[in-house]
């Protein structure tokens, strides 16, 4: 009897504690939502009041921030690199993982090594050398920059597929070469499809990076070739650092939307994929 009431006290206390960290994480982006239908001065001197009488706008905040931050067209460039980003991403890291662990020597070892060793450098520190290189090799444009997130996003990817590469039995490899299957038959035809958990976990999260990067796609295309927090950003900020913060939380609500409904829609598969890829890293 006494244990039951403890069990009972201790899921009152954790459904306590889920709700509390889920009402943190969720009230910047109502906080967000609710700014993004006032106007622009109300939005800084009363950040935390409900949007009524003189202080609502209405949808101008929109209107307004679409149409001067040329959104639609940031938007389609943003959805091509991070499409092709991700997809890049996903295809050279699985195959690199593939290799390290099937081919265990001194090379492979040291590979592994320095993909784990990228993911703990920061990238303050080479920002000005990378955007003096990518620059020079001109590899400063939309397809180029897709490369850049490949090198970027290759150690946590990598790092992830070698766990999970790790838990596919040997013998189903072998199988496939001995019915005539080549390297790149077995790889695409058996060990790629065995991949698909943790494959969509690393496109999940690599999506919601690239999607939600300002700093590179600002040194490497600028303004000429503007994603979506490029684009708010410049468009928000006028002159003498004024800033449209009603037309600016309007243009956040907006570019978290797909984000939002991305995850929302495939969350299920990451922690499926980041136990799979557990199970032996």
């Amino acid at each position: 009897m006494v244990e039951s009431k403890n069990n009972s006290v201790s899921a009152r206390i954790r459904t306590l504690v889920l709700v509390l960290l889920t009402a943190v994480f969720i009230f910047p982006i109502l906080l967000v939502v609710m700014n993004s239908f006032k106007s622009r001065l109300y939005v800084s001197t009363v950040p935390f009041s409900w949007p009524v009488k003189e202080m609502f706008v209405g949808f101008e905040n929109y209107i307004n921030g679409l149409t001067t931050s040329g959104f639609f067209l940031a938007f389609l460039r943003s959805v091509w690199v991070s499409v092709m980003g991700v997809g890049v991403i996903i295809l050279c890291t699985s195959m690199a993982a593939w290799y390290i662990v099937r081919v265990k020597d001194k090379v492979t070892k040291t590979l592994y090594y320095i993909f784990v060793f990228s993911m703990i450098v920061p990238f303050q520190m080479v920002m000005f050398t990378l955007t003096f290189v990518v620059t020079g090799v001109y590899f400063d444009n939309i397809v180029g920059i897709v490369l850049v997130y490949l090198g970027f996003g290759a150690g946590l990817a990598v790092f992830m597929f070698c766990g999970f590469v790790k838990s596919i039995p040997l013998e189903v490899e072998e199988a496939a070469t001995i019915d005539g299957c080549n390297p790149l038959q077995t790889y695409f035809l058996i060990v790629f499809p065995m991949l698909k958990p943790t494959a969509i976990t690393v496109a999940i999260l690599q999506a919601m990076w690239i999607w939600n990067d300002y700093l590179l796609p600002y040194l490497i295309l600028g303004s000429d070739h503007k994603t979506v927090p490029v684009a708010i950003q410049l468009a928000m900020q006028g002159a003498y650092g004024s800033t449209d913060y009603g037309g600016f939380m309007a243009m956040l609500v907006v570019s978290i939307i797909p984000i939002i409904v991305f995850y929302i829609s495939s969350q299920k598969y990451i922690i499926k994929g980041v136990i799979a890829g557990a199970v032996k890293g």
